[in-house]
């Protein structure tokens, strides 16, 4: 069953390793005038893939908990009226810490969100405002225990290591101390220098590797102890509470991108399409209102269909099935340079087949970029 992603794409400032459609918001954004958009572009989509059930929301950015909650709400009642979702869907909204307040976190719940991913990335106030982060400490503390008073349960809090300057042991206090608050799921994840971001164009001083290595292995063992499982690479969940919306992507799945930038993946008869929306604010809502869409389309071309599945099921530390490549991918049998592909990484180490099953080892794990460049 696909998923929804809507894209709301203001911040208050661009972090310097931020490589997202994400535009510093201003006092002329009208949240009612990009909400209405949303719903014509959702609308447009519909029509075009036939897509009626879904079993997920996700509201990324950029920062959505910019939004108000009458905005939230407005959105989600749009697209009930629109579409059929699941019993019990996943609804998740990104926040970031310093537009938390406990009347917006209520008003989110009230309008239907049934999960939030609160972006804390540290404890640590020198680490936070190297990486331009705009919330303190205490921000991202007040922000969690709000979203847990006014009821939410299953939460997210997406940390990261490897900062620069940060010290040896800093990632792990960091860790220990968000499972203090007892989320259901963290999101722990390496800082990387992307590419047209102000930290590949002037980079900062990172940890030594071995630091980071050694701290990423002592980290795995913090979080095991706890009872959080890692089901992708940077992703743990206890209680087996991953996330539905990002499992719907790392299993090839299907879904409808809504917003500026927004990304989609629709399969269509025998094909599968990409569709990519007008990523500037102001364009994509020009767009959907004079002409009523913003989509580019793109269909997957068969010789890349392998490593586009593999990009994402190699994130899988339980790897994927055989079968659920086949029917993904519209193969009806393995294509012979595949099954050369599968057996080069399984001699390299890589990878483990076990009859219909296939999962990276602990060295392709380790090694991921590796592994997956023997699929493209």
């Amino acid at each position: 069953m696909p998923s929804i992603y809507i894209h709301l794409p203001w911040c208050e400032s661009k972090c310097p390793y931020c490589d997202f459609n994400s535009h510093q918001i201003n006092a002329q954004v009208s949240e009612k005038r990009y909400v209405d958009c949303l719903l014509s572009d959702l609308d447009q989509d519909l029509t075009k893939f036939g897509c009626l059930s879904f079993e997920s929301i996700f509201i990324g950015g950029g920062t959505p908990s910019l939004f108000s909650g009458k905005s939230i709400n407005h959105l989600l009642n749009g697209i009930r009226d629109r579409v059929e979702l699941k019993d019990g869907s996943e609804i998740t909204l990104e926040a970031n810490p310093g537009s938390a307040d406990a009347g917006r976190f209520e008003d989110y719940i009230e309008a239907g969100v049934n999960r939030i991913s609160i972006g804390v990335q540290s404890f640590n106030n020198q680490l936070l405002k190297v990486i331009g982060r705009k919330h303190s400490a205490e921000e991202a503390e007040n922000a969690i225990r709000i979203a847990k008073s006014v009821g939410f349960v299953n939460f997210n809090i997406d940390l990261m290591f490897g900062l620069p300057g940060a010290q040896k042991g800093d990632a792990i206090l960091d860790l220990e101390y968000s499972i203090k608050f007892d989320p259901m799921h963290i999101s722990w994840y390496q800082l990387t220098l992307e590419e047209k971001t102000a930290f590949a164009r002037k980079p900062p001083n990172l940890p030594p590797h071995n630091d980071i290595c050694e701290e990423f292995e002592v980290g795995q063992s913090i979080l095991q102890r706890n009872g959080f499982a890692q089901y992708e690479v940077s992703a743990y969940a206890r209680n087996m509470m991953k996330s539905v919306h990002n499992m719907n992507y790392w299993e090839f799945g299907d879904y409808l991108g809504i917003g500026a930038g927004a990304h989609g993946k629709i399969s269509s008869g025998s094909k599968i399409v990409r569709t990519e929306k007008i990523s500037r604010p102001e364009s994509y809502m020009r767009a959907i209102e004079l002409a009523g869409e913003s989509r580019m389309e793109s269909e997957i071309d068969a010789s890349s269909m392998a490593g586009e599945y593999m990009l994402n099921a190699l994130r899988l530390k339980d790897g994927f099935s055989v079968n659920d490549y086949l029917v993904r991918t519209y193969n009806e049998s393995l294509d012979k340079q595949f099954e050369q592909n599968i057996e080069l990484a399984c001699e390299k180490g890589l990878l483990k087949r076990e009859g219909d099953w296939v999962k990276p080892t602990r060295l392709g794990y380790s090694f991921l970029n590796d592994l997956q460049v023997i699929f493209i």
